[in-house]
């Protein structure tokens, strides 16, 4: 009989997205289910994963509601504890994030083994919660900020996380002339980020045969599209949920938030990109993870505060014309994932498993 393994994930596609590639690489080996909340809900195909809803409410500074989520908090963990057991759930993996604190806690009163996952380059303050009671916990990386010392041993390094489609991808070789510039606002897609670039998108559609993609969220598309129309700018627009793997493969330079996935996607097929980190990202971990891949040699960082009407536009102009940094910039993305292959991590994260 095959063990019971609970992913728990929700909120945004940061944590959803993790989720559903643990699931995959699981499916085979062990009986698997997923939880997530209304939020993340909306990231999930239903009819392709075992999943069910735990809705969790977002602790609000607001003093007056404090009753209201003492109630809200305790009805969960009960919730949590009855699917547990009404499940005989064995083991628990957390993608992280508040809407999986009642599980973990769950996890802890029943002495239910739990995995933790951290993408980030900073410990997420939910993780740092449980890495006490948690078997092992997958990260990117051993170097990770506001890690406890002393339960650095349940670190479990394993290659970034990938749908299974970005394998099946030929690598980005594209120097074509023409500039096909992919932007990334991230699962919310926020409207800021889409008006922070806009002026660049003006200028390099001056300069070079140009077409943007832009990922963005649903509410924005029409915004966006009377932007570039009155503009006579060529786009592309999309929403987080559609098949970016396609669109990455057009392209030959990335704008974008640097969400743990998205750095690594982009990094895996060799695409150069200039990471705006969000700057309200909890524990600047935006700026960490761009950092990290900096220090690879993969990527280029702006700070949205130091952004103006030039300084963008001239940084993608000098990254569009220095063609022997760009190309440097290529080959330290293939030599930094050459061993993420989707068996590399199978086994990685199942003989993880299967040992503790």
């Amino acid at each position: 009989m095959k063990k019971r393994i609970l992913i728990s994930t929700g909120g945004s596609g940061g944590h959803v997205v993790p989720g559903t590639i643990f699931y995959e690489h699981l499916l085979d080996k062990f009986d698997i289910s997923m939880i997530s909340d209304l939020r993340g809900v909306k990231f999930l195909d239903q009819d392709k994963y075992n999943i069910e809803i735990l809705d969790v409410t977002r602790i609000s500074k607001n003093i007056f509601l404090l009753p209201f989520q003492i109630f809200s908090i305790f009805y969960s963990l009960l919730k949590a504890l009855f699917f547990i057991k009404k499940n005989k759930i064995k083991t628990i993996i957390s993608t992280g994030g508040y809407m999986s604190a009642p599980l973990c806690l769950a996890s802890k009163i029943m002495n239910i083994r739990l995995f933790l996952f951290e993408p980030n380059m900073v410990l997420g303050r939910s993780n740092k919660f449980f890495v006490k009671s948690c078997v092992k916990i997958f990260c990117y990386s051993d170097k990770i900020k506001n890690f406890p010392n002393k339960f650095k041993d349940k670190i479990s390094i394993i290659p970034a996380l990938l749908r299974r489609e970005f394998y099946n991808m030929k690598k980005n070789d594209i120097t074509k002339k023409n500039i096909d510039l992919l932007i990334i606002g991230g699962s919310q897609g926020t409207k800021s980020f889409d008006v922070i670039v806009q002026n660049s998108t003006i200028n390099l559609s001056k300069k070079y045969k140009f077409k943007v993609y832009q990922q963005t969220n649903k509410k924005n598309f029409q915004r966006l599209k009377l932007f570039y129309q009155t503009n006579k700018i060529e786009y592309e627009l999309f929403d987080f949920n559609e098949d970016i793997s396609v669109l990455m493969n057009k392209v030959n330079i990335c704008l974008t938030r640097a969400g743990a996935s998205t750095l690594a996607e982009l990094v895996f097929l060799n695409i150069p990109h200039l990471a705006i980190p969000l700057p309200t990202a909890k524990d600047n971990h935006q700026f960490e993870n761009a950092s990290f891949y900096n220090q690879h040699g993969c990527n280029w960082i702006l700070n949205q505060n130091e952004i103006n009407d030039n300084n963008l536009s001239n940084k993608l102009f000098d990254i569009i014309d220095n063609k022997e940094v760009y190309l440097n910039k290529k080959r330290n993305m293939k030599n930094f994932s050459y061993q993420n292959t989707w068996n590399n991590v199978n086994q990685k994260i199942i003989s993880t498993i299967n040992e503790n």
